[in-house]
């Protein structure tokens, strides 16, 4: 197991430095941007120890690999965005105060969302559980402390995604936005037919023309892969907030079944690894190839 990684204690030091990158490719040649949200794991001590959990079970709400299974998308021309934070510390693909009351010592600001279903099941822009249900902490966090994260990870993170999708729109015409995730396999149920390698989502056709989705489909399944669409997995604040179609801006989101590349229980890397990346990398050209053939007008009216 790769334990979680924290930065120095140093006082004035912050924790993330830098909170998020993005890899840049040499000339930016596809309508692309790829996001990886959830694949942080930079951990920081504070945040270790104010757990109840040990390092591996905070890890479980990780996209543990996903900024790595898409890296080549760098080298195909396209940009990929990766956050360092940890998701069950913050999760951007969350709207930005959609937070949970009973969390937290003192009043939450009065805008906050209190009242959606993702705050009901505890994973909420600062997390109350982990992705198996498991409560992060020891007790109630300082109002301010959500605040804090809020404002110098979460805002900043956006305006840099919202920039790239502005200059991919502005250079192309349309801008296309792939957030990457994974998903345990044991999501996916028991039924042999309702399992998925891959669950592609766009908010039941309102993020992205149905040729982008239709594009990734085909070709995944090409390479013999199973795919379903918006279910479980529709797709976050992210895929919803960007998707645009209309405009020429469109969010498309894809989840990954973990077993595919790595071991579900250790985190570790499997022996479908690099084939997996392998197999990424060609279905990316291959839709970039196919969407060569939109205009941006077409794009923007579907």
């Amino acid at each position: 197991m790769t334990e979680p990684t924290a930065p120095p204690n140093a006082p004035g030091q912050p924790w993330f430095d830098p909170p998020f990158r993005v890899d840049e490719p040499e000339t930016h040649t596809l309508p692309f941007v790829f996001n990886a949200p959830h694949s942080g794991a930079v951990y920081p001590r504070a945040f270790v120890e104010a757990s109840r959990l040990d390092a591996l079970a905070l890890r479980r709400s990780e996209d543990a690999h996903v900024d790595r299974l898409f890296a080549p998308v760098v080298d195909l021309g396209a940009p990929l965005m990766c956050a360092h934070f940890p998701r069950a510390y913050l999760d951007v693909n969350r709207e930005p105060y959609e937070l949970d009351p009973r969390m937290f010592e003192g009043r939450l600001p009065a805008f906050a969302n209190t009242r959606s279903m993702r705050v009901a099941g505890g994973l909420g822009t600062v997390p109350r559980v982990v992705a198996d249900g498991q409560e992060i902490y020891r007790g109630r966090l300082p109002v301010e402390e959500a605040v804090t994260r809020i404002e110098t990870l979460y805002k900043p993170y956006h305006r840099t995604l919202r920039g790239l999708i502005q200059r991919t729109a502005r250079d192309f015409g349309h801008a296309i936005l792939i957030d990457c995730h994974s998903m345990p396999s044991s999501s996916l149920g028991r039924d042999e037919a309702a399992r998925a390698d891959f669950i592609l989502g766009d908010r039941f056709g309102t993020a992205c023309a149905p040729e982008l989705i239709g594009a990734f489909e085909d070709h995944l399944r090409a390479r013999g892969f199973r795919t379903l669409r918006n279910k479980p997995y529709a797709g976050g604040f992210i895929t919803e907030h960007y998707g645009e179609p209309n405009l020429g801006r469109h969010a498309l989101q894809v989840e990954i079944n973990r077993a595919l590349y790595m071991n579900e229980s250790s985190l570790a890397l499997g022996p479908g690894f690099s084939e997996l990346v392998w197999h990424l990398r060609g279905v990316v050209a291959a839709v970039a190839a196919d969407i060569g053939d939109w205009t941006p007008c077409r794009m923007a009216a579907e």
